[in-house]
């Protein structure tokens, strides 16, 4: 069992009068972690949201209903919550008429659940999100020898948890999780008619990790039209499986202001979708899977740290470029990914200079630093 950074934080926001509501995808562990939360707590009403039964009770019922429903149990658990279409108002009355009473709501799907729990719960709720397990959690669970052993098997196959736990199928596990929750799961919340369509497109975004984003041209890829492409990307956000990061520019005329690349949350659902499990040593993508791995890996950490820090990449029409930009209270900080630690190099000086910025290069003996949690705090 792996323990989770979210773990000690939820048990701080326990009885605390208000709603607690976890997100993350599907398979990242979410019920696992409520049950690690709860521990031996007996006094526990689990309701899952994908049960007819349950949403017919859940939405829209009244105080007595709500109150036989609990009984005498101190936590309601409602997994999958954002099935459920009033679940807004029913978590409302659970938590001003129930005070006594733990509410816990799960969802896989982050703009479904927060927007059914937006207003109703304003002031009202603790929100965490999940993401596939952190390398530093997996550090912490098997060892310093063990994951720097397991360094390129992670490049590969990522962080899910039934990866690491049954390490001798994680291509079986992968295909998997890719079929029935990546497409599948995709298709059904969003109501896209066109599946091979939204196919072509992960795999096309698989391609060019690491590489600026033109919607124009992912359109032209997969018979879209540019506007359904940005609206199947937020789908995608939506269900934490990529996540886009802008371009930075201020102060010069030659920047790439409107620019973007997108990233994988995890390497192992990147190299699924396209077929490529292979081993490290015969791969031509290296520097992208560095260069993904330690972004998605520090995505993580900023989130479970609830940093204000706001992060983008940096290029000029020169081709000057900076593979990762972090501006926190002012500070910009700029930073280069090397597998290869021969072929590090400084930060463009027009970069340091116009914005007064620190830069540091990320390799394979330093990466830690970049990634460990509590976030860092470069002098």
């Amino acid at each position: 069992m792996i323990t989770r950074i979210l773990e000690e934080q939820i048990k701080k926001r326990l009885f605390s009068g208000k709603a607690i509501i976890l997100t993350g995808p599907r398979q990242a562990g979410k019920t696992t972690l409520v049950n690690q939360v709860l521990g031996n707590e007996k006094e526990v009403l689990f309701l899952d949201g994908d049960d007819p039964t349950v949403i017919n009770l859940l939405n829209r019922p009244n105080t007595e209903m709500i109150r036989q429903l609990i009984g005498r149990n101190k936590i309601v658990f409602v997994d999958e919550s954002q099935r459920v279409n009033g679940i807004g108002l029913t978590a409302k009355i659970m938590v001003d008429r129930f005070p006594d009473v733990q509410l816990i709501l799960s969802g896989s799907s982050s703009f479904e659940l927060l927007n059914l729990t937006h207003e109703p719960l304003t002031g009202r709720k603790w929100t965490f999100t999940l993401y596939p397990v952190s390398w530093i959690e997996y550090q912490e669970n098997v060892g310093f020898l063990k994951a720097e052993q397991d360094l390129e098997n992670r490049l590969v196959y990522g962080f899910y948890p039934e990866v690491l736990t049954k390490p001798e199928e994680p291509a079986i596990i992968l295909k998997e999780l890719t079929e029935s929750y990546l497409y599948k799961d995709i298709l059904i919340f969003a109501g896209i008619k066109k599946p091979d369509a939204i196919q072509k497109l992960v795999q096309a975004l698989a391609w060019q990790v690491g590489n600026e984003v033109v919607y124009s041209e992912l359109a032209d890829t997969c018979g879209l039209d540019p506007k359904t492409v940005a609206s199947y990307i937020e789908i995608l956000e939506n269900a934490f499986v990529v996540f886009r990061l802008p371009s930075f520019g201020r102060n010069l005329r030659n920047e790439i202001k409107t620019a973007k690349k997108i990233f994988f949350y995890d390497n192992g659902i990147r190299n699924a979708v396209i077929g490529q499990l292979q081993p490290l040593a015969s791969r031509k993508d290296i520097g992208a899977l560095w260069e993904n791995f330690l972004i998605s890996e520090r995505m993580k950490i900023l989130g479970y740290g609830k940093s204000l820090t706001n992060c983008y990449f940096w290029r000029t029409k020169q081709q000057q470029e900076v593979d990762f930009v972090e501006e926190t209270e002012g500070q910009i900080t700029g930073y280069e990914f090397k597998w290869n630690p021969k072929h590090t190099k400084r930060l463009p000086q027009t970069f340091i200079q116009t914005y007064q910025s620190q830069g540091f290069c990320i390799i394979r003996e330093n990466f830690r630093e970049f990634i460990h949690y509590p976030i860092p705090v470069k002098s």
